[in-house]
């Protein structure tokens, strides 16, 4: 009973840790779900070559559980999941800023583990790890405050109340928006993904520099629109709950399109 009891306080841990980094639980397995049902044939192959029988969304949320590692082994990962941009209305200047940021970054670590994903030379176990944070970070990729300000960490500091509960801006977009609708996972990626095949293209098109710029210009307006101070309810869901259905959508569709172009 003790032993059950210490798993069950440890796995609540992860579970309370993992709600503050990124879409929460339900949004990356939306999105991971999505990316999935658009996998080419090659593709399908492979990821079962890597994941096994194991869907995508099983590990979607891998890389934010173990941030509650204390050994230290994943430090280095942290900076992986976010890049701070000044606003920027101009995709030029935005690009020149993303382009020189210095250090481990969301759109750097994308990249490398593109590469890594691509390397005959990676070992089977690197591939795997590479394909579960690439998998993840799409997703984070797709969350509007992963691409927001330095000075308040996406967000973070930025303190707001959500249905009288005392929050932040940035936990307001990882999960508490995606989780009042109360769909699970595959209920809501069967309600979103519904694009004709030339819509999905659309959405496909573009470069990662350009569906940063997206996320960024998405930031932009949650911040004109969420001042520090704000009392969210009812009204914040029917503003914005169709720009983060579409982030989701989009996220996945995006994610789909790097995988398929992988492999």
């Amino acid at each position: 009973m003790k032993s059950i009891y210490s798993k069950m306080l440890l796995l609540a841990f992860v579970a309370s840790s993992v709600y503050s980094y990124a879409w929460g639980l339900t949004g990356h397995r939306v999105i991971a779900e999505i990316a999935e049902n658009h996998l080419c044939g090659k593709a399908k192959r492979e990821l079962r070559k890597i994941l096994g029988q194991e869907k995508m969304a099983y590990w979607a949320n891998w890389p934010d559980f173990i941030k509650s590692d204390t050994t230290g082994a994943w430090k280095q990962a942290s900076a992986w999941h976010y890049v701070n941009i000044d606003p920027k209305t101009d995709f030029t200047a935005f690009e020149k800023d993303l382009k020189a940021q210095a250090g481990a970054n969301l759109y750097s670590q994308i990249k490398v583990l593109s590469s890594q994903i691509k390397d005959a030379k990676t070992s089977e176990k690197d591939r795997k790890i590479a394909l579960i944070f690439l998998i993840h970070m799409m997703g984070d990729l797709a969350q509007p405050m992963h691409t927001g300000r330095s000075e308040d960490l996406g967000g973070n500091k930025i303190n707001v109340t959500y249905f009288g509960d005392k929050t932040n801006l940035h936990s307001v977009w990882d999960g508490k928006l995606v989780d009042s609708q109360k769909y699970s996972y595959t209920e809501y990626a069967k309600l979103l993904d519904i694009k004709t095949k030339d819509e999905v293209k659309q959405i496909q098109a573009g470069t990662l520099e350009n569906w940063l710029y997206d996320s960024h210009q998405i930031a932009n307006k949650i911040y004109a629109q969420t001042p520090d101070g704000s009392k969210l309810s009812y009204d914040y869901q029917y503003k914005f709950n169709d720009i983060m259905e579409r982030q989701l959508l989009y996220g996945g569709l995006r994610l789909a399109k790097l995988l398929n172009d992988l492999f």
